[in-house]
């Protein structure tokens, strides 16, 4: 365990190196944020990229009777990675003084990650199957959506800070 916390504590102190430049444009807490947020976010894109483009190689994913689409695959495959890894550097850089439990934060945790599957969800759908636009960049889009809505619930819900 201690291991954990120096690799977090590791973490944080090369995020806050690069701090002292934007801190006349934002709150710490929101830099951190947008660091990590930023560093999932990438790696989101680059595992959808390497799934979409080469695990499912663009294919439609088949169980039995019901039909997955590549896109919409390739989603859930770099979700099931980034889905911890967000809550824990979320729990421990971003948002580390909620008072409220573990178990709290990571269900108010899995409540907003389900609004943004649903809001990947319905702009991926959008962007590829109606407006016909490339998979990567409607991912790249969504995404950029999605962080809006992430970084608002999390601060007031899910992290939620004593006043």
């Amino acid at each position: 365990m201690k291991l954990f916390y120096n690799f977090i504590q590791f973490i944080e102190n090369m995020v806050l190196w690069f701090y002292p430049p934007f801190k006349k444009f934002m709150p710490k807490q929101t830099f951190k944020y947008a660091a990590t947020g930023g560093f999932n976010t990438v790696l989101d894109i680059f595992l959808y990229f390497i799934a979409y483009n080469y695990i499912l190689d663009k294919e439609i994913v088949y169980f039995g009777m019901y039909a997955v689409s590549p896109h919409i695959a390739a989603f859930l495959m770099s979700f099931v990675i980034t889905f911890p890894v967000g809550f824990l550097l979320a729990k421990f850089i971003s948002f580390p003084g909620s008072y409220l439990r573990k178990r709290i934060q990571i269900l108010r945790y899995g409540m907003s990650v389900s609004g943004s599957i649903l809001l990947n969800y319905f702009f991926l759908k959008l962007f590829v199957e109606h407006f016909l636009w490339y998979p990567t960049f409607s991912k790249i889009v969504t995404t950029l959506i999605v962080i809006v809505f992430s970084y608002t619930v999390q601060k007031h819900f899910t992290f939620r800070v004593a006043k």
